[in-house]
């Protein structure tokens, strides 16, 4: 039997985490007929199955999921010794994918990508911006970035950032021409600018100040589900935004938006970067975190 290449054991293993040709293909760089061809290839070649297609979905095989837990050790260590070969020349490689919101992908642009690339330009980032929380492992990332709320359970989380708070916004120009807010309860009585969760549900606007807080399913004609463009419309004068304050700073800092209602502020214990405790880490990945940790020493 012929040996099996690097590069369809390699293929192997990323149709298992991604549990799918076409994202497997986008990862790999290769048309997805020439994937499932590889695939094919290698199956013919050893005689079994590894994995189970069907129009909707890939899964693995009984035989699939015995060599995928061997393999994966044994490309990982494969990995680590290519990247422990080439860092002489200071030069790691690989290809680093994260799960991200879009504010927390704008936090990492103003902060630490800008010294992450420029110290490892060998390694390649990919960002996914999605609202939704999504299973990493399943969906082939290998760290995901939320609040610190969010962040399974199960999994080491990272500070990104200090405390996050959530603060009610809104254009001067909006304000001029409406009652004044001093409490949560007014905002009942304004437009508001809705956000829709991953979920299908409409988030409540949250407010306390000592003992008393406030849930609150507020009006408005505009619902929309990303955070900065939440921010945006309420520049753009279009009611009453309840954000994280990192959404508004832009609008903030050009005297674009004013912040309400201060004292009844929120607030997160802030954005982390997060990944599993149970998997080999990629060098690309401990790069990442040693970077953000220096960052947060300086």
């Amino acid at each position: 039997m012929k040996r099996p290449s690097w590069n369809e054991l390699l293929a192997v293993k990323t149709v298992a985490e991604q549990r799918s040709f076409r994202r497997a293909a986008d990862v790999l760089g290769l048309k997805r007929s020439s994937l499932s061809h590889t695939i094919k290839g290698l199956e013919t070649a050893l005689g079994v199955r590894l994995f189970h297609r069907t129009t909707r979905s890939v899964a693995l095989t009984e035989t699939g999921e015995m060599l995928i837990e061997r393999l994966t050790p044994l490309l990982n260590q494969m990995d680590e010794l290519l990247n422990e070969v080439t860092a002489s020349d200071h030069q790691p490689y690989g290809t680093l994918r994260i799960s991200a919101s879009d504010a927390a992908i704008s936090l990492l642009l103003e902060t630490i990508l800008p010294t992450f690339i420029q110290q490892y330009p060998g390694i390649e980032m990919d960002f996914v911006a999605q609202g939704q929380l999504v299973d990493i492992i399943e969906q082939g990332f290998d760290a995901g970035i939320r609040l610190f709320e969010d962040v399974p359970k199960d999994m080491v989380a990272i500070s990104l950032s200090g405390p996050l708070r959530f603060v009610t916004v809104a254009s001067p120009g909006y304000l001029a021409l409406r009652p004044q807010i001093q409490h949560p309860q007014d905002v009942m009585q304004h437009t508001c600018l809705r956000q829709r969760l991953p979920s299908g549900k409409r988030y409540h606007w949250e407010y306390q100040q000592h003992e008393q807080r406030f849930a609150l399913d507020v009006p408005g004609s505009l619902t929309l589900d990303s955070g900065a463009l939440i921010a945006e419309a309420a520049a753009a004068g279009l009611g009453l935004a309840y954000v994280p304050e990192c959404y508004a700073q832009h609008w903030l800092d050009r005297e674009r938006l004013v912040i309400l209602l201060e004292d009844w502020t929120i607030a997160s214990q802030g954005i982390a970067l997060y990944f599993s405790q149970n998997r080999h880490m990629p060098v690309a990945l401990r790069l990442f975190v040693d970077t953000i940790k220096a960052a947060s020493r300086a």
